[in-house]
């Protein structure tokens, strides 16, 4: 499936490196093992476990909002020792929680269980988003693009995979989608320890310190920004079905072709697009054009409401073609600034707070979008699509803005320690 260099190529991009490929495959491996499991776990806290839904969701809140504890200490830990070390760590820990969850029987060892698997997820994001960032190579965009391809394939196929055992619906079916999930975590850890480099850390300036992201106002703003963009993926998976199921005439499949449409468009397009924006500035435009598309495939959604029963699937699937289209453009830019706008030496650190301003969004999205946008109808929606692009808007200035502090950076560093030569602090490769 990942392309040697002999082989033909995906949208005709040079084929990845050595240590590019493993950590393709593995990732695509660890979000085969999600989506088998993602797709379930809910009816079998609920229906094999017999917790209350209220108590899984009120779980599922403590362990996502504990699990945002451990972005930055574990990034921190992956710039100290080196990435790789720390992501195959975490690796191991999601294998252990996620088998213990076989095992559970009440709501305590529910929520300790989950909060300690979030936790492994928050460290596995930040030291793998520093490990993307040392394999990058010459064209890190390309190689960004074409992971993100196959991490939303093997999810894809993850829950392709799931759907027969939701049909067979017994507890020997679910405990097989946990136990593979397990493994997939088990399987990820180990092709990155054969086929990843266990990079060393890099030097760091006298002047870092543990929270220095924390003070780089223009990156935190950035983080917000995509934290509150993050709302668009909910959208589509939880809103917009809500929305055809209670008010309008469309058939049941509908959601289905919705899920479908979004996923396949992103798998198509994202090597495509995402390969071509690689700087911040081009992430920032990538950014404000997510946020006009959003502004257009709203309104679309809202319209099924309006429409005869069997013209709403056909403005669903146009609604979503639309919206997927941006969402591929705001990873995209989201990569280009997260990444690029980070210091080589703390890119553990930068990607922990990427990854708690992104899961954060996440947490607060079924909560704005059910009662803002479904309270308020059709006026609900058009305000999403601003809110949207109001946010994209944002993208342009705040690149500006990080270049022009890092440029200040580099000069100041350039006058104090004589060194002319001194590599950028910012990379736009």
């Amino acid at each position: 499936m990942i392309a040697k260099d002999a082989e033909p190529r995906i949208s005709g991009l040079p084929a990845p490196s050595g240590p590019q490929r493993a950590l393709i495959i593995a990732s695509f491996v660890s979000r085969v093992g999600n989506g088998l499991f993602n797709t379930a776990a809910v009816l079998y806290f609920t229906l094999v476990v017999h917790l209350p839904a209220a108590q899984v969701g009120v779980g599922l809140t403590i362990a996502g909002l504990t699990g945002l504890l451990a972005g930055i200490p574990a990034g921190n830990l992956a710039d100290r020792y080196g990435p790789r070390t720390v992501w195959l760590t975490a690796l191991a820990m999601q294998a252990a929680t996620m088998a213990a969850f076989v095992f559970i029987h009440d709501w305590v060892t529910f929520t300790l269980i989950a909060t300690l698997d979030r936790l492994a997820a928050t460290a596995s994001g930040a030291a793998g988003g520093a490990l993307i960032a040392r394999a990058g190579g010459e064209r890190p965009a390309a190689f960004r693009a074409k992971l993100r391809t196959f991490v939303n394939l093997g999810v894809v196929l993850g829950t392709l995979g799931a759907a027969f055992a939701v049909s067979v619906n017994t507890r020997p079916a679910y405990t097989a989608l946990i136990l593979g999930n397990a493994a997939s975590f088990a399987c990820a850890g180990l092709i990155a320890l054969g086929g990843v480099p266990n990079y060393q850390p890099l030097p760091r300036p006298e002047e870092h310190h543990r929270w220095a992201v924390l003070s780089d106002r223009p990156f935190v703003s950035f983080v917000a920004l995509y934290g509150a963009m993050g709302l668009q993926y909910q959208t589509v998976s939880l809103l917009l079905p809500i929305w055809l199921s209670a008010h309008t005439d469309a058939p049941r499949w509908t959601v289905a072709a919705v899920y479908a449409v979004n996923s396949g468009v992103c798998v198509l397009l994202q090597s495509r697009i995402g390969s071509r924006v690689e700087t911040p500035r081009q992430g920032g435009r990538a950014f404000r054009l997510a946020g006009l598309l959003f502004l257009v495939s709203c309104p679309l959604m809202a319209l099924t409401a309006d429409v005869p029963s069997w013209t709403a699937p056909g403005l669903a699937i146009l609604a979503v073609c639309v919206h997927s289209l941006g969402e591929v453009w705001e990873s995209s830019g989201g990569f280009a600034l997260g990444f690029g706008l980070a210091p080589d030496h703390a890119q553990g650190q930068y990607q922990g707070l990427f990854g708690i301003g992104f899961d954060a969004g996440q947490a607060l999205a079924p909560v704005v979008l059910t009662t803002a946008v479904l309270g308020l109808g059709h006026a609900g929606w058009l305000l999403l699509g601003a809110f949207f692009a109001a946010l994209g808007a944002a993208g342009p200035p705040v690149a500006a803005w990080a270049e022009r502090t890092r440029l200040t950076r580099q000069d100041a560093a350039r006058a104090t320690h004589g060194r002319p030569d001194e590599a950028p602090l910012l990379d736009t490769a």
